[in-house]
């Protein structure tokens, strides 16, 4: 497993996302992959299976400090306070006594970034989060968090695929220190038909998700969190770290980002960067 590293704490790069994991099958994924040598999972209180995920690295029987374990505040949890209790019933149904990152999920700009990062600072400093961060922030409002309200963020998650360039984001991240944490890392299955990415994957005898994977955390200061149910997927997504991909073979895939290659994009997102 290769690791990131963020005040000297360990960032294992792959991880895994419960985005859509529900009851019985949430568990037994969760204690899948933890039984299989994963070490990262990522959830979030809008995805309603905290309780799950914490039942799930229970029955791993994998020590909680061993885990690097990360949540997601939600936009309606944000006003000082408010967000600090939220934290606290998310640890209540992760039955943890922190989490190891605390993201706020999407920017709610009704609530100045000052109370939220307060807040989030706050938990933190309670020992409720060991590292604290964002998700789906531009670099205006990176900027924002770090340069104006000074706020020591370790992450942005937001999605980053082949066919999503994410330049700019990446780039603030790496002159600040951060890493860029990716979700929808395979674009929900998309790559495992293009065949750019089979014709490079054939050549390393490697899936076309494996490939991407790697694409991802090879570019140094970037976790993925692929979603997989099955222990087959988990397994697959897994097997990333003995091969490497060519200089040439990074760019081909970097070339096919598209304009209009986003997958999430809700009403309430905001305006996305320009890739550079």
């Amino acid at each position: 497993m290769d690791n990131l590293s963020f005040q000297n704490i360990k960032i294992p790069a792959l991880g895994l996302g419960t985005w859509q994991l529900r009851s019985k099958e949430c568990i037994a994924s969760v204690a899948a992959a933890l039984g299989m040598g994963y070490r990262h999972v990522d959830t979030a209180q809008i995805y309603e299976n905290e309780s799950e995920v914490g039942e799930g690295i229970k029955k791993s029987g994998v020590a909680r400090g061993d885990i690097f374990l990360t949540t997601k505040v939600w936009m309606d949890r944000l006003h000082d306070g408010d967000l600090q209790k939220s934290v606290d019933e998310s640890l209540k149904r992760l039955k943890t006594d922190y989490v190891d990152l605390l993201l706020i999920h999407w920017p709610v700009e009704d609530v100045p970034f000052a109370e939220q990062l307060k807040a989030l600072q706050d938990a933190q400093k309670k020992g409720k989060a060991k590292l604290i961060g964002i998700s789906n922030f531009t670099v205006a409002q990176m900027k924002q968090v770090t340069d104006e309200i000074k706020a020591i963020i370790a992450t942005n998650q937001v999605e980053y695929h082949p066919y999503l360039s994410q330049k700019p984001v990446l780039d603030f991240c790496r002159k600040h220190g951060m890493f860029l944490t990716a979700y929808s890392p395979v674009a929900r299955g998309a790559v495992t038909k293009d065949k750019t990415i089979q014709e490079i994957a054939k050549k390393h005898g490697k899936t076309p998700g494996q490939v991407t994977l790697r694409w991802l955390i090879q570019q140094g200061n970037v976790a993925a969190i692929p979603k997989a149910a099955s222990e087959k997927h988990l397994k697959e997504n897994f097997e990333i770290f003995d091969f490497k991909l060519a200089d040439d073979e990074m760019k081909r895939i970097h070339a096919l980002a598209a304009p209009d290659g986003r997958l999430i994009d809700p009403e309430w997102a905001p305006a996305w960067d320009k890739a550079a």
